[in-house]
């Protein structure tokens, strides 16, 4: 039993670290479903796939940044920093899929899935390599030693 005690040290963290991962995804599906031509949450309740195809794969592709950020954090400020930056790549990565399809909008609230579908592929592109950007590596002397 006095095996336990040194791994539920870490419980206050995990409860500390998921709630700042809760709240920046609140914040993320918020000024998300602000900023998109669409009311997704309207459209999903009438069982349009097409918005919950874009939007679930939007705060998946929030997620996996967000996870990296919260497992190679240092500190809470640290933490909800790298978040931020990965709210503001994915929301980024929105914006440039809606510069290239201006339809894009139009096209989910008709239930189009092809543009569904282009905009979670690149929401999930865009989370994964935003994820794999933030490997930390270490400084010496303020210079990246990358090897």
């Amino acid at each position: 039993m006095h095996m336990i005690y040194p791994s539920l040290s870490g419980v206050p963290n995990f409860f500390l670290y998921g709630a700042i991962g809760l709240v920046l995804t609140f914040i993320f599906a918020v000024i998300y479903i602000r900023i998109t031509g669409h009311d997704e949450i309207a459209l999903i309740r009438a069982h349009n796939a097409s918005a919950a195809l874009a939007f679930g794969s939007s705060l998946i592709g929030f997620a996996l940044p967000l996870s990296k950020a919260i497992a190679q954090a240092s500190s809470v400020p640290d933490c909800i920093l790298w978040g931020a930056i990965a709210l503001v790549v994915q929301l980024s990565a929105y914006a440039i899929t809606r510069m290239l399809l201006p339809g894009l909008s139009a096209n989910i609230q008709n239930n189009a899935m092809a543009s569904a579908i282009v905009l979670a592929a690149i929401a999930l592109v865009a989370g994964m390599l935003n994820a794999a950007s933030m490997t930390y590596y270490p400084t010496v002397g303020g210079v990246v030693e990358a090897l």
